[in-house]
């Protein structure tokens, strides 16, 4: 019946109104400037509107900025999950799916431990629902990605930057590996999620084998038309 889009940033919700509203003019949506941290403000969106569904992807997610801001990363990570958790419990929202990241996985930064502490409030939440430890009717669910080709903050965004400005690309380590999925891949493991979850669970996509970070950099460097490590260095940050 209704698509309401909640986002904390003016700019990229302006945007995605236009794209939407163009794409697809004969769905219903409404567009909600709204901070996930701000309880009250949030527990409004909740309170005008029905849900049967909530997909709750606000967070900090980049990697080195959050490794200097880890207050923030907490306060809208951790704190803000729990925030959309709780009122979806409240309001008796049938599906609650989160996104979360590989990172979370025997995490090795800020962001991943923000990450993995938001899944285990959830997890947990919906364990008490289940047991009955806790009143409430909704279906608990995260769902875990790799790097999102061509999302917002992706590598691939990055690295296409720095080739066009010479170089170089920064890498973090020579080791480094991430899995890797299309923006289609990602929205379809959330849609079934939310389809197929009946109970407090993980879902994993199935993304083959990790690749270096490196190797996607000499990559996009050699599409460029030009010769790694010559003409567009490689730096290790």
């Amino acid at each position: 019946a209704l698509v309401v889009v909640v986002d904390q940033a003016e700019t990229p919700l302006y945007d995605i109104e236009l794209e939407l509203k163009e794409s697809f003019p004969d769905i219903a949506f409404e567009f909600v400037l709204a901070d996930i941290t701000n309880r009250e403000r949030l527990e409004s969106v909740f309170k005008a509107h029905k849900f049967s569904v909530v997909y709750h992807a606000a967070a900090y997610k980049h990697v080195p900025m959050i490794e200097e801001n880890p207050h923030e990363a907490a306060l809208v990570n951790i704190q803000g999950t729990k925030n959309v958790a709780l009122l979806a419990n409240k309001y008796e929202v049938s599906h609650f799916v989160m996104i979360s990241t590989d990172k979370a996985v025997n995490p090795t930064n800020v962001m991943g431990a923000t990450k993995r502490s938001a899944e285990m409030y959830v997890q947990a939440l919906g364990h008490a629902i289940e047991e009955g430890r806790i009143e409430g009717k909704t279906i608990f669910l995260t769902t875990r990605f790799g790097n999102v080709l061509g999302s917002q903050g992706s590598v691939f965004h990055l690295f296409r930057e720095q080739i066009a400005n010479g170089g170089p690309i920064t890498v973090t380590h020579p080791d480094i590996t991430r899995y890797f999925m299309s923006i289609r891949e990602a929205c379809h493991l959330v849609l079934q999620a939310s389809a197929l979850g009946d109970t407090t669970r993980i879902f994993v996509f199935e993304m083959g084998e990790p690749h270096k970070i490196v190797d996607l950099a000499r990559n996009m460097i050699r599409l460029a038309r030009l010769i790694p490590d010559e003409q567009i260095e490689i730096k290790y940050t």
